[in-house]
């Protein structure tokens, strides 16, 4: 071996590899997101996004699964999980070099979160506050929430992911208000279930109804067999038909 090639194996920095974990539910038709406060350094005390480092003989999906229950006490299990994005910058942890995989989580009304050992507290956060200029998270944490929520806004266009938000079974305006708190605008009801009713296999009525005080009683339904949306139901149309209907009223 010669000297060139033994010097460059010397530079060589260890690498770490973590996992964050961006877990979105709906609450009082809210999106929001499960923060915890860290307990140690470095940002201690600071909201951050759960996760933490990969064990030897662990895969990725197990550390984000162990790292959810550690720090939350939420089972991930019970979840939509998928992995977002690998964020590798240099200097995104002052610990050193340190490669994290983030991973998107979704839910239907999640409990409140049970900090564990590592946390100072657990709790829900509304993303718009997660993600106001104002609101410091950890390390690149802000980041990696914004490319999640647009994964999740996007999702909700091309696959039926939004009926992981409603637990079964769910009326169709129980549905809509999920893809506004998700999209972050509002929806022409009639508009919306001529579009989710005619997707093929998006969902199927349970034949049930739901009682209320004021108004008709609403159909329910439960999430059927596709997991791509066709046609699907896209935010650009939506978007502007928002704005042409707000214009027509001035």
């Amino acid at each position: 071996m010669d000297s060139q090639h033994v010097r460059t194996v010397a530079s060589v920095s260890p690498v770490s590899v973590t996992v964050d974990l961006a877990i979105f539910t709906v609450r009082h038709d809210e999106l929001q997101v499960l923060l915890v406060t860290r307990g140690s350094e470095p940002f201690r005390g600071l909201p951050a996004l759960p996760g933490g480092y990969v064990r030897d003989g662990e895969t990725l999906d197990q550390a984000a699964l162990r790292k959810l229950g550690d720090e939350t006490g939420v089972d991930g299990k019970q979840l939509h999980l998928e992995q977002v994005r690998t964020y590798g910058d240099p200097g995104r942890d002052p610990r050193g070099r340190v490669i994290t995989v983030a991973y998107l989580a979704l839910g239907p009304d999640l409990p409140e979160p049970q900090a564990g050992a590592y946390t100072q507290s657990a709790h829900w956060a509304p993303v718009e506050w997660a993600l106001d200029e104002r609101t410091e998270l950890a390390f690149d944490h802000s980041a990696i929430l914004r490319e999640a929520l647009e994964r999740a806004r996007s999702q909700l266009e091309y696959t039926t992911v939004a009926a992981a938000f409603c637990p079964d079974p769910f009326s169709v305006g129980d549905l809509r208000r999920i893809y506004e708190a998700v999209w972050g605008f509002s929806l022409d009801p009639s508009n919306f279930r001529r579009k989710v009713t005619r997707a093929e296999h998006f969902i199927e009525p349970t034949g049930e109804r739901r009682f209320s005080e004021m108004g008709r009683p609403a159909a329910l339904y439960r999430r059927d067999t596709a997991q791509l949306l066709f046609p699907p139901l896209l935010r650009s149309s939506n978007i502007a038909r928002a704005q042409f209907t707000s214009s027509s009223l001035r």
